[in-house]
């Protein structure tokens, strides 16, 4: 894994780590809620630049790295949206998907039954956004191997957070950037547009045909030079 240092409330760094190769991140005890909303989208854009399809991995992944404990499956809720983890007995942190965490974060929402026909149209299958399994959409509305449902990004979420970010400008030391919004805005209108057409910058097979990380890929590019 490697370690990424973000900014927390009150003033402290928040280290996160994050492993490509699964898809996943490891956060310490309340590391998750001591993330600012800048913060929030920084780490957003961060799983955008690196989000592939999850590999294998031989790697205990079931045991704490801090205490070697087994890690327990937990379900828990963030406002109206489920998400589940894998957590150490002990208190010492979670181990929890990319996908799961913009669940958490509420970035994510289920397609609609007209937004999948539409894409069906388009696009024959799709990978699924959590564990990388191919889904077809002529026959189901959710990855027979996981059981998750079709998704694709909020950016409305985005657009919120961003709000949050400028109505704090005032006590903020570095300004908000003003056009931050707008390519937000132009990055929900690329994401739509997946289903009335594939646009070539995409990279929608690069990134092993999630619509998740198609998403995600537009909003990082749009977010790389805040």
């Amino acid at each position: 894994m490697r370690e990424e240092t973000l900014g927390g409330h009150h003033g402290r760094g928040v280290a996160i780590d994050l492993c490509v190769s699964c898809q996943a991140l490891w956060f310490d005890a309340r590391e998750s809620l001591s993330l600012t909303p800048a913060s929030t989208l920084a780490l957003f854009r961060i799983i955008g630049e690196r989000v592939s399809r999850p590999e294998p991995s031989k790697v205990d992944l079931e045991k704490c790295p801090r205490c070697r404990g087994r890690l327990r499956i937990t379900h828990d809720m963030q406002r109206a949206t489920r998400f589940e983890y894998l957590r150490c007995p002990n208190g010492h942190g979670r181990f929890i998907t990319f996908y799961e965490f913009l669940r958490e974060k509420d970035f994510i929402r289920p397609l609609t039954p007209s937004q999948i026909a539409e894409l069906a149209r388009n696009i024959q299958s799709i990978n699924c956004s959590n564990c990388g399994a191919p889904v077809d959409l002529t026959q189901a509305a959710a990855c027979a191997h996981c059981g998750t449902p079709l998704s694709m990004l909020d950016l409305r979420q985005a657009e919120i957070l961003v709000t949050q970010l400028q109505q704090a400008d005032a006590r903020a030391q570095q300004p908000v950037d003003p056009t931050l919004p707008l390519r937000l805005a132009q990055a929900r209108r690329e994401v739509e547009a997946l289903f009335v057409g594939q646009p070539r910058e995409l990279s929608f097979e690069d990134i092993g045909g999630s619509l998740v990380g198609a998403g995600l890929r537009v909003v990082a590019r749009w977010l790389a030079d805040r």
